[in-house]
């Protein structure tokens, strides 16, 4: 029993540092990229972030709450743990923002990508486009960020 716990916990740790590590590295490739201004380093930039978001932290997201569930099961904790019940919370608010944030990375690649074809600078779309992308982040970042304390501390809040 002990092996099978150590594998799902260190499945659990794992898929949460790629979760939070590519979700921060594609952030800030992507954010950087966008710094730059020019429409085919965001182009080619958004398209990798775009594919290692699909890629390792949309799979790490959904080993996440499996092996979180699986952990909290072999531990015998209750689901309605307060603690366990804002994790659930500050989970779903980080990947509420995930999803329309790869949209936005799509969208702003693809913006980027007529500009650099057309041959003119980024437009006013773009421009929304990122600022949107800028925004969700923050929660999602902040949100993940949450979830790591309550994971460690697992602490008595009501």
């Amino acid at each position: 029993m002990m092996e099978l716990y150590l594998l799902v916990k260190w499945a659990h740790i794992l898929s949460s540092t790629v979760l939070f590590g590519f979700g921060a590295g594609t952030a800030w490739y992507f954010w950087n990229a966008h710094l730059s201004r020019d429409p085919a380093t965001i182009a080619t930039v958004g398209r990798m972030v775009v594919r290692a978001d699909w890629i390792f932290t949309g799979t790490s997201g959904v080993a996440q709450p499996a092996t979180g569930f699986w952990l909290v099961g072999m531990l015998g904790y209750p689901l309605d743990a307060p603690w366990l019940v804002l994790t659930y919370l500050l989970y779903l608010l980080a990947f509420a923002c995930w999803v329309p944030v790869v949209w936005l990375q799509i969208r702003a690649t693809r913006l980027a990508e007529r500009a650099e074809r057309d041959g003119t600078p980024l437009g006013r779309d773009y421009e929304r486009t990122m600022r949107a992308w800028f925004i969700l982040g923050w929660p999602a970042f902040l949100g993940l960020t949450g979830v790591f304390y309550l994971m460690v501390a697992k602490p008595q809040l009501w």
